[in-house]
């Protein structure tokens, strides 16, 4: 294909658009009813749901499951210690003795002291610096995915319930509007694979629905411990898009959408997956 030709579907879909517009019986509804054809989003009916663990083969949700043998608990247990380390500041334990359960289950959250939309990782953060008088850990860090891991932890089993009213509404919006937007070389959008096509097969691997519930997890692929934002590069990666840094803006309006998206389902995390 020649350098700036179309691609066959999309060559296909303006071939219909110029057909209608040049024949003189075609009126304004139906050009309207074409375009609205690839404009439409809808979101999963809460009744064909499915946890990205509904996917799994039966020996790696065997291995999510075991309380000894998930590799993700590895994280919890370091995240843990760090959570009640005093070394050099107050821990985060001294604060946060009994307040755990249910807290990861209702990030991201809209701050109104800071006019910004916080991931649980960015609450981590600003306690740190504004509480404990300590740096920030960078986005990936083991620091920052084993305290995140912990807090998780604490949620597991919990169904999300993050607000997507006021201030947050507009975050969501954009975030949902993230999840139905194409984008890259390969022109597509999220909804494509995990609305469109989940359950098929995309190489080896069964494609999900894209939920966040089992994150931050282990992926057999990456053979390590990362965070739903790590999942995000991935997959702007694959659709040939430029990715956006861990922790930005973006991507955390996108985790809530997904959030909600998921508010049926438990939280997972540690989660594994493939």
């Amino acid at each position: 294909m020649s350098r700036g030709a179309m691609n066959p579907s999309a060559l296909m879909r303006f071939a219909r658009l110029v057909a209608l517009v040049l024949c003189t019986s075609a009126s304004m509804s139906a050009i309207a009813q074409i375009e609205k054809e690839f404009s439409d989003k809808a979101d999963l009916a809460p009744d064909i749901v499915r946890s990205g663990s509904y996917f799994l083969t039966e020996s790696t949700r065997q291995l999510q499951n075991d309380s000894f043998a998930n590799p993700g608990l590895l994280w919890v247990d370091r995240g843990k210690a760090l959570f009640e380390d005093d070394t050099g500041a107050a821990s985060c334990r001294s604060c946060h003795e009994n307040e755990l359960t249910g807290v990861f289950a209702r990030f991201p959250a809209y701050d109104a002291k800071l006019k910004k939309l916080l991931n649980i990782e960015g609450r981590i953060n600003q306690c740190r610096t504004q509480r404990q008088a300590l740096p920030p850990l960078a986005y990936e860090s083991n620091a920052l995915l084993s305290l995140t891991a912990y807090v998780a932890s604490q949620s597991r089993d919990t169904p999300f319930n993050v607000s997507v009213k006021d201030k947050a509404k507009e975050h969501f919006d954009r975030g949902r509007e993230y999840f139905f937007t194409r984008r890259g070389q390969l022109n597509l959008a999220c909804t494509q694979c995990h609305d469109d096509n989940w359950g098929r097969m995309l190489r080896g691997d069964r494609i999900s629905q894209g939920h966040s519930n089992a994150y931050p997890g282990y992926r057999l692929e990456w053979q390590s411990f990362g965070s739903l934002h790590r999942r995000f590069v991935d997959c702007d990666t694959g659709v040939r898009a430029n990715p956006f840094e861990p922790g930005s803006p973006t991507y955390v309006e996108l985790e809530l959408y997904l959030a909600w998206r998921s508010a049926t389902l438990p939280i997972e995390s540690p989660g594994v997956r493939r």
